[in-house]
């Protein structure tokens, strides 16, 4: 885990840096990306949990994971092709 998320673990207070690209409006999870994969279920999230946390609807948190799956799926043929 990086040092700021780390700190603000310590300190027990949210990420005041809005600029860092971890940043999310959510108190709960102290405004990190990282902490909110770290403290809810062993690092898995719903769909509906991203799309709360990251400001978009569901629908769209889907429509990113299919497109990443694709990449993933793409990128194995093209390395057992070798």
């Amino acid at each position: 885990m990086r040092e700021c998320a780390k700190r603000c673990e310590e300190l027990n207070t949210s990420c005041p840096c809005g600029d860092c690209r971890l940043w999310i409006d959510h108190e709960e999870d102290f405004n990190c990306t990282l902490h909110a994969v770290k403290n809810n279920h062993d690092g898995e999230l719903t769909l509906r949990e991203v799309a709360d946390r990251i400001g978009v609807s569901f629908v769209r948190v889907k429509q990113i994971q299919d497109k990443a799956e694709k990449k993933v799926v793409n990128l194995l043929k093209k390395q057992k092709a070798y």
